[in-house]
């Protein structure tokens, strides 16, 4: 896929830290993730100064300052000792760290955040800092789930639903050939939503189900077709829990790609329960792809 014009560009790396060891294991996570793209490493340190001017006094700002610029050093120190080639640059923030991380993944950037933090204003939490993050971003996001000593699956999964998917696969494919893994494709039909399609009868269930079916083999097709040398997997299932499926195949895999926030105007909350229950419980990291505005509202995704 180096020479497909279609492949993604993964962009530059930027990950949040504060001090917490989840957040430490993603700073590392991050700079192998760098080192694969082979694009620059940014470090970032919301302290959220600016937003607790009224409650800190002089001394207290500094000492936030001289702690937060001793963790970026030490962080940077550890991913520059990982990878000696690597460019890392830091920052340390004024506003708090969602927002600093927006900015500086500006449109391009990949954001790397901790499962969770160790609380205060300034943590990563998943829940606080880290889902908003997740929730509001226009770039990519990566929630760094499991531990930096879990075995290599030599697998990226990603999660299809329709055609509408191709782009979210495409950027799949391109995390599996950086890592020299296969890439299994994973469409999972909820038996719920197979009861309210057999409302308008057997044969409008069995159309939703085939067309579904259709559609990842599309995708599965095109995928092959621009990424000869790629192991694609696709598979299909049924469950009365999507969200179950995919958090136990994530088992087995060392990156989970799936669809991120919803479309622009969607009234109500931006992440879908099944993407809220992967962002807590997967056992791998879980990469978020920017939906396009034109894609249907889904409830379930």
């Amino acid at each position: 896929m180096e020479n497909n014009s279609r492949s993604p560009d993964l962009g530059s790396v930027i990950v949040g830290v504060d001090g917490s060891e989840p957040a430490r294991w993603a700073a590392l996570w991050a700079s192998d993730e760098a080192a694969r793209r082979r694009r620059p490493l940014h470090i970032v340190y919301g302290s959220d100064v600016d937003g607790r001017v009224l409650e800190l006094s002089d001394d207290d700002m500094e000492r936030v300052r001289v702690a937060g610029r001793e963790l970026l050093d030490v962080t940077a120190e550890a991913v520059q000792a990982r990878h000696p080639a690597l460019s890392v640059t830091t920052e340390f923030s004024r506003s708090g760290p969602a927002m600093s991380l927006r900015r500086a993944a500006s449109d391009r950037g990949t954001l790397v955040v901790g499962n969770r933090g160790p609380g205060g204003f300034s943590s990563l939490t998943l829940g606080s800092v880290g889902l908003k993050v997740a929730a509001d971003a226009r770039t990519s996001v990566i929630v760094v789930r499991g531990s930096e000593h879990e075995a290599v699956n030599g697998v990226v999964l990603a999660a299809v639903r329709d055609e509408r998917d191709l782009d979210c696969v495409r950027h799949a494919a391109r995390e599996a050939e950086l890592r020299k893994a296969s890439l299994r494709l994973l469409y999972v039909q909820g038996v719920l939503q197979s009861v309210v399609s057999a409302a308008g009868g057997a044969d409008g269930q069995n159309g939703v189900a085939g067309h579904r079916g259709q559609s990842l083999k599309v995708v599965a097709e095109q995928i092959r077709a621009e990424c000869p040398s790629l192991t694609v997997q696709a598979d299909a299932e049924r469950s009365v829990s999507v969200a179950g499926v995919l958090v136990e195949a994530s088992r087995h895999a060392d990156l989970l790609v799936m669809g991120g926030r919803r479309a622009p105007g969607y009234l109500g909350r931006t992440l879908g329960r099944v993407t809220h229950s992967l962002l807590h419980h997967a056992h791998c990291p879980v990469e978020l792809i920017p939906r396009h505005a034109d894609e249907p509202r889904s409830q379930a995704s």
